[in-house]
């Protein structure tokens, strides 16, 4: 099944170009209106989601990019186990594989991850995230949609 790298390849590329387009056109913190709930703002996240451990002394760096490469190793090895007839798990793992491999380039180029998008209802935000980040959260929505729809039906993951 790792012909569906092609999937991964896919989220990397846009999520590279995206980035570098918001960083071109826009000045950390500058927020750009795009609907009433939907804002392009360029943020920097040195940490993990919700920019978990982002104020520290820089060592989470190193940190997130050896446990993205450990995850993503892990997850290729587990799409390639997959049989044919598993394509939610095939097209979830990409997802992740793409999105994990996305930020892990921005923490190793630039040392932090570049986020635009910031969706938010009146004062309150959602914090920003970008394309690999919605490509992860989407993997694993899948991930969980196919264990749920498996578990109804009482098929077993060939995993």
């Amino acid at each position: 099944m790792l012909h569906w790298l092609w999937l991964s390849l896919a989220v990397v590329v846009t999520d590279q170009i995206s980035k570098q387009l918001v960083e071109r056109s826009l000045q950390l913190y500058e927020s750009v209106p795009l609907l009433p709930f939907f804002n392009l703002t360029l943020v920097y996240n040195e940490g993990a989601a919700f920019s978990f451990l982002s104020d520290q002394g820089g060592w989470q760096r190193w940190f997130f990019s050896i446990v993205a490469v450990l995850v993503t190793l892990v997850l290729v090895y587990w799409l390639r186990g997959l049989s044919r007839l598993e394509r939610w798990p095939a097209v979830a793992l990409s997802l992740i594989i793409g999105g994990a491999l996305g930020n892990l380039i921005d923490r190793v180029l630039f040392g932090h991850v570049i986020d635009f998008i910031d969706l938010f209802y009146q004062q309150w935000h959602w914090p920003a995230f970008n394309v690999a980040d919605s490509a992860i959260s989407v993997g694993v929505v899948l991930m969980l949609l196919d264990a749920f729809r498996n578990r109804e039906t009482g098929a077993v993951n060939q995993a």
